[in-house]
Order: structure tokens, then sequence, then C-alpha cells
């Protein structure tokens, strides 16, 4: 039960943050096409948000670098969006954060497939 737990957690984050780099990277190129589009830093807060919440659950349970990663990933992605909304001012800190997302939930992905064989 524990394994199905941890792995739908690591799915959620690097879902998460796959499609929040998605986003992050395309977005400014439609933002250029006269569609009427423009950049709400709320969708920003709603992808951190899923992210931080499957970290809170991995990180008690995870080793050491991992946790590391998602921690130093989530605080890059949280300065941008907060730096954003507040002063709004785009840092690039949040393409960082959500790479370091993806790398940290792959690896904590295998390390459980490791543990569990």
């Amino acid at each position: 039960m524990k394994k199905i737990t941890t792995s739908f957690y690591d799915i959620l984050g690097i879902s998460s943050a796959a499609f929040c780099l998605v986003h992050c990277l395309i977005f400014p190129i439609l933002t250029i096409l006269p569609l009427g589009l423009i950049h709400n830093p709320v969708i920003d807060l709603i992808f951190a948000s899923f992210g931080l919440f499957a970290i809170i659950k991995i990180i008690k349970k995870s080793s050491l670098l991992v946790s590391s990663i998602l921690v130093v990933s989530m605080s890059l992605i949280w300065v941008s969006i907060s730096s954003e909304i507040f002063f709004e001012i785009h840092l690039d800190l949040i393409y960082f954060g959500g790479f370091g997302m993806i790398v940290g939930h792959l690896l904590n992905y295998k390390l459980h497939k490791k543990q569990n064989h």
C-alpha cells in the first residue's frame, strides 16, 4: 500500500512539474500571438501548490539527496512566483525549479523501485 502511495505522489509531482515547465516555456511564445492571452501568476501558483503537496508527502520518507533537491527546487519556484505576484518581476528561477522538481521526483521514483524489487 505504501509503495502505491509513494508512487502516486511521485507521478503527481513529475506530472505537475512537467506541465508547469511546459507552461512556463510555451506561454511566453503564445503571448506574442494576437490571441488576447495574458500571463496570470495564479496558474503558476496552482502548479506550485500541487508540487508542494506532493513533496510534503515524499520528503518524509525519501533520501537526503532527493529531499534536498525537492526542497531547493520548490524554494526556487516559490521565490519566482512570489516575485512575480508582489513585484511584477519575472525571474528565470522557475525554470530551474521546475527542472529540479522533475529530476527529484524521477530519482525518488527510481530509488523506490529499486528498494521494492
